[in-house]
C-alpha cells in the first residue's frame, strides 16, 4: 500500500526536498514505511541531515536513508513522492503521517494532495 502526494506547487523542488527530510524524521515513528519521489531519492546528501536529525555516525545514516528509499520501483504516474507501507496502516498511523507531511510542507505554502490505494 502506497501513500501518494501529488505537490501543485509552487515550490516543487523545494517540497520534494522537504518530504524527503520529512521521511527521515517519519522513519523513526514507522520504520517499516520507505518513499520514492521523482528524484530517486537523493540519498546522499540526506545522510548528513539523517546523521545530524537521528544523531548517528554519517556512515550509518547512509546506510539507514539507503534503507528508506523503495525498491519497488517507477510507481508514480500522475504523482510526485510516494510512501510506501510494509503493511496495510491502520487509520491512526494514516493520520499521523498525514501530519507530518503537512507539517513539513505548511511553511513553504504550496497546495498538494494526499491519496492512500
Amino acid at each position: 500500500m502506497k501513500t501518494y502526494i501529488k505537490i501543485y506547487g509552487p515550490p516543487i523542488l523545494e517540497a520534494l526536498k522537504a518530504l524527503e527530510k520529512a521521511a527521515v524524521e517519519i522513519s523513526k515513528e514507522f520504520p517499516e514505511v520507505t518513499f520514492y519521489d521523482f528524484l530517486g531519492g537523493t540519498a546522499i546528501p540526506l545522510a548528513d541531515y539523517a546523521a545530524e536529525t537521528l544523531n548517528i555516525p554519517v556512515d550509518e545514516a547512509q546506510v539507514r536513508v539507503e534503507k528508506l528509499i523503495s525498491k519497488s520501483g517507477w510507481t508514480l504516474g500522475d504523482f510526485d513522492f510516494y510512501f510506501e507501507w510494509a503493511r496495510p496502516p491502520t487509520f491512526e498511523e494514516l493520520q499521523k503521517l498525514i501530519a507530518k507531511i503537512d507539517e513539513a510542507l505548511k511553511p513553504l505554502g504550496c497546495y498538494y494532495t494526499i491519496t492512500t490505494k
